[in-house]
């Protein structure tokens, strides 16, 4: 389980990364409160994915030690 501590770092720097290039592509193009409301729901789709994966990989290894 000290792999943990990798993922969660890869996690929030993949995030942090998908955050800056929403407001790369969109900053100056609209509204300040339309540009945080589309990161803040790309960074919430991000966080559901990742958190499927995660789900996944429990799965997968609680049923190769049975």
């Amino acid at each position: 389980m000290k792999e943990i501590v990798v993922y969660l770092i890869a996690a929030i720097a993949g995030l942090t990364i998908l955050g800056y290039s929403v407001h790369m592509l969109i900053g100056g193009l609209v509204s300040r409160a339309t540009e945080y409301t589309v990161i803040a729901l790309a960074v919430l789709i991000g966080v559901a994915v990742l958190g499927f994966l995660a789900w996944d990989v429990v799965k997968r290894r609680v049923r190769s030690e049975e």
